[in-house]
Formats: structure tokens, C-alpha cells, sequence
């Protein structure tokens, strides 16, 4: 009976032992290369703080920002894989746009096993960028103009939700949030009707995918650390969900051909992918089979991309502007003439109008980015300017976003929420402002994220004003893998009184 304890021990004692050789290792990696090394946990670093409390891996990687803010980079713990957390703006820029050659990857992988994780996400090399090739004609101005028609539909079912739901109204705003970007991209993948998008079948799909959701923070947080771990324990992201939504975009394709009707949305796109056949890269030689599996990882992208991280923005921006009434009544002006002008009708153009607005978004978005940070790993050997720091193939990067934001050394008053920050005159460089990242593996659905954000906050607040209990001074963040998402925030929409 005792041999169960004696295995659990060896169990135990060999794990320590492991993670104490990691350790050393990585502290005299960086050591020898004379980069500073973040000795708390010398094995899997920021994680493991992350995992044993309720905080935020963005607030974890900041306090290290704070410690090491004069440094160009500082070494950190990711098990057997050199990990490198880059400080500097000139480094954080070359890794995330100018030396693009070595830093193409993300850091993350498609799970073995697994179809819906082969997205644009998680590919990497010549499938990533013939993957982004095909994918890209969505998201140009043209296409998303064509496509704001969807959008728009949504956000006036979004204040019929609302209004026809005052209890929505008054609690848990951020499920609602949620719930509007789940409608508005299950319009922009599955298509749109008269009904309601918010009567989309798919929409429990969707929220059941959550990365919020604890086992799947788990899931993200050991495929961050190393894939191969997660392989060896045979950790799915979305295997359960797989046979559903496949079959879902199948039928969904299947309808479209027969109805012959384009829509502008990416159902239209699979079919036009799915005709041209085979897709080819010819500089590399990469081939993709438009297979309805694998079109339907790249739908799962548009709910990756498009729902959390919209709704992360739309709740920080009703935050920041319940906090500041007298930018909510600058807003409220100017959402009020645009609908007034034209009948009610915010077209693409119109809502491209409202400069005010959109300064109030780019400050919401430094001052709470929708992600923290983002992560690269190098392919080919290089070394960062600022330090001359040497980094080796297979080394894994964070760069920061929110402590960037943050920092009075680029931003005055770093914590004001001051949405002229962005007026012509004063807009920051994108070597600083990147709240979706920067280069070219910068998301490629953020201008799409953006005008849907746009569509719900214009007219959610043509018809409501926003009242919360927030103290920006004393936020508490959500325990997220990669968010930054304000917890201790109750949220109110009120009824305007309009003509």
C-alpha cells in the first residue's frame, strides 16, 4: 500500500529536480550573454506567479518592466527554452516590425490533433503567410466597407437587445458586451438575415469557446510555456467543439452556392477560395488544400480576434468615459449631430467622420489595451540593437504593450485620460502606440475589430449613457492569460431621453 506514495515522491522529487536544473540553466544562459536574469521562479518565470494567484500575466510581466525599466531586456524563466522579455522601444519595434525576418514567428503553434487551432493565429512560415495571402482581400478598405453593413445591423440589434432586456442593462455589462460581439461575428462568418443577429444559433457556440473560461486559461497558459509540453499531455484547445462548428461552416458554404446571393462575408470568401482550388505560394512553393477543416480554422480566427478583444475595448471605453462625463457629453454631441444629419443612417463614411469618437477609442486603447503584451519567437539568429544582445533561434520574446502605454517617458501624465492626445498635432508614433501590436503579424482582423467596436459604441450611446461604481485609480484586473480587462468594474447603461 505504501507504493503509490513512493511513486508520487519520485513523482515529485524528479519534477524538482528537473525544474532546479532548468533553473540554473536559465539564469547562467542569460548570465553568459550578459543580459540581467528575473531570478523569481528561474524555471517557468512570470507564469508561475500567474498560475498560483489571481492576477493577470500583463500585471506580473509589468512589475518586471518596472524592475528592469532601464534595461534593454531581461532574461526570464520558460522552462528549457530561452525566454527573453524586451524593454526597449527600439528593441520591442525591431522585434515586431523591422527585423521581421527573424521574428516572423509567433510563439505559439497549431496543437497536433487539432483541426481549429490551424489558423492564422498559430501557423507560422510559408503556410502562415500564404494563409494570410488568401485571407487578407477580407479586410481590405473596400471589402470592410462592404461588410459595415453587417456590423451596423448588429449594433441596432444590439440596442433592441437592450432595450427590450433592462436587466442587461444593469449587471454583468460585460457578458452583454460579450454577447454583442459573439452576434455581430457570428453575422460576419454565418451571414445575416431579417432576424435578429442576436438569435444566431451560433452565439452559444461561440461563448463556449471563451478563453476566459478556467480550463481554457490552463490550456493557453502550458501551450505558452511549451508546446511540446502540451503535445505530451495531449492538451486540445478546441477539439470539442470541433465537429460542430465544422459542420456548421459546411452547411453554411453548402446554402451559400445554392443561393448564388453575395453577402461580402467570409462565407463568400470560402467559397471563392474553395473554387480557385489549390492555394499556392509560388516564391516558396507552399501548398494549401482550401479544405471546408481548415476554412473553418480561419473562422474560428474571426471569433479569436474579434470577440473578447472587442469586448475588452468596448467595456474599457464605457469605464473611461463614466469616469469623465464631461468627455461623455463631448461623444454624445457628437454621435447626436451624426445621426441627425443623416436620418440615422451611419454608414461606413459616416462613422469615419466622427474624429472625436476616435480619438477616445485610440486613448481608451493606450490607456486599456485590449492585450497586454505579445509574444514572438526567433527563427534565425540576430542580435538587438539597443544592448547588443545577442538571441538565438528557438529564443522565445515577450514585448510589452500596457507598460509602454504606461510610461511617462513616452506618455506625459501616462494615467490622464486624455483623448487630444490623438488630435493631429500630438498623435504618438506607432513605435510607441501599438494596441493591437505592430508589423506585420500585427492581427490582421484589427481594422475589421475596430469598426466593429465603433458601431456598437456609437450606437449604444445614441440611445444610452453610461453610469459605473469605477476608481481608476484602484482597478483590479481579471486573471487572464493574455487581457486586460478591469474586474472590479459595475457598469449601468441609462436610457437617454432623444427626439
Amino acid at each position: 500500500m505504501f507504493l503509490p506514495v513512493i511513486l508520487f515522491g519520485l513523482v515529485v522529487l524528479l519534477l524538482f529536480t528537473y525544474l532546479y536544473k532548468t533553473g540554473r540553466y536559465n539564469e547562467s544562459y542569460w548570465k553568459k550573454r550578459g543580459v540581467k536574469f528575473y531570478d523569481r521562479s528561474k524555471a517557468i518565470g512570470p507564469y508561475w506567479e500567474f498560475l498560483t494567484t489571481k492576477r493577470a500575466l500583463f500585471e506580473i510581466l509589468g512589475d518586471i518592466y518596472k524592475e528592469y525599466k532601464d534595461d534593454p531586456a531581461v532574461g526570464i524563466g520558460q522552462l528549457s527554452t530561452p525566454a527573453l522579455f524586451v524593454i526597449h522601444p527600439k528593441n520591442v519595434q525591431q522585434v515586431l516590425q523591422t527585423d521581421f525576418q527573424a521574428f516572423h514567428h509567433r510563439g505559439m503553434e497549431s496543437v497536433e490533433g487539432d483541426q481549429l487551432s490551424d489558423n492564422i493565429l498559430f501557423m507560422n512560415g510559408p503556410r502562415w503567410k500564404l494563409m494570410r495571402k488568401s485571407m487578407s482581400p477580407l479586410f481590405t478598405a473596400s471589402k470592410l466597407k462592404n461588410m459595415y453593413y453587417i456590423m451596423d445591423k448588429s449594433a441596432q440589434d444590439f440596442v433592441s437587445y437592450l432595450k427590450g432586456n433592462p436587466k442587461k442593462r444593469e449587471s454583468d455589462i460585460y457578458g452583454t458586451l460579450i454577447t454583442f460581439c459573439n452576434a455581430a461575428i457570428c453575422g460576419a462568418v454565418f451571414g445575416i438575415g431579417s432576424e435578429s443577429t442576436f438569435d444566431s444559433p451560433f452565439i452559444k457556440l461561440a461563448e463556449n469557446m471563451s478563453a476566459t473560461k478556467l480550463k481554457n486559461v490552463l490550456r493557453f497558459a502550458i501551450i505558452g510555456m511549451s508546446p511540446k509540453v502540451a503535445n505530451m499531455l495531449g492538451i486540445k484547445l478546441f477539439k470539442e467543439h470541433e465537429d460542430y462548428f465544422i459542420s456548421s461552416i459546411a452547411e453554411v458554404i453548402r446554402k451559400r452556392e445554392a443561393e448564388n446571393v453575395k453577402r461580402h462575408d467570409f462565407a463568400d470568401l470560402c467559397i471563392t477560395l474553395q473554387k480557385n482550388g489549390t492555394l499556392k505560394d509560388e516564391t516558396t512553393g507552399c501548398t494549401i488544400e482550401p479544405t471546408t477543416g481548415l476554412l473553418s480554422a480561419q473562422a474560428l480566427f474571426f471569433f479569436a480576434a474579434g470577440v473578447e478583444p472587442c469586448a475588452v475595448v468596448l467595456f474599457s471605453v464605457l469605464t473611461l468615459l463614466s469616469c469623465h462625463p464631461e468627455i461623455l457629453e463631448k461623444v454624445h454631441k457628437e454621435i447626436d449631430e451624426k445621426f441627425e444629419k443623416y436620418n440615422g443612417q451611419i454608414t461606413y463614411d459616416v462613422i469615419n467622420q466622427m474624429e472625436y469618437v476616435d480619438k477616445v477609442l485610440n486613448e481608451a486603447t493606450r490607456i486599456l489595451p485590449p492585450n497586454g503584451y505579445v509574444t514572438r519567437q526567433c527563427v534565425q539568429d540576430t542580435v538587438l540593437e539597443v544592448g547588443n544582445i545577442k538571441v538565438e533561434k528557438g529564443t522565445k520574446i515577450f514585448t510589452p504593450i500596457y507598460q509602454i502605454h504606461h510610461d511617462p517617458r513616452f506618455y506625459p501624465e501616462p494615467e490622464v485620460f486624455d483623448p487630444e492626445r490623438f488630435s493631429k498635432d500630438r498623435k504618438p508614433s506607432d513605435e510607441i502606440f501599438m494596441p493591437f501590436g505592430m508589423g506585420n503579424r500585427m492581427c490582421l482582423g484589427a481594422r475589421y475589430a475596430k469598426l466593429q467596436v465603433l458601431a456598437g459604441l456609437v450606437h449604444a450611446l445614441r440611445h444610452f449613457t453610461v453610469k459605473s461604481n469605477a476608481n481608476m485609480k484602484n482597478l483590479i484586473f481579471q486573471k487572464h492569460i493574455l487581457n486586460v480587462k478591469p474586474d472590479n468594474v459595475d457598469i449601468k447603461l441609462v436610457l437617454r431621453n432623444i427626439n
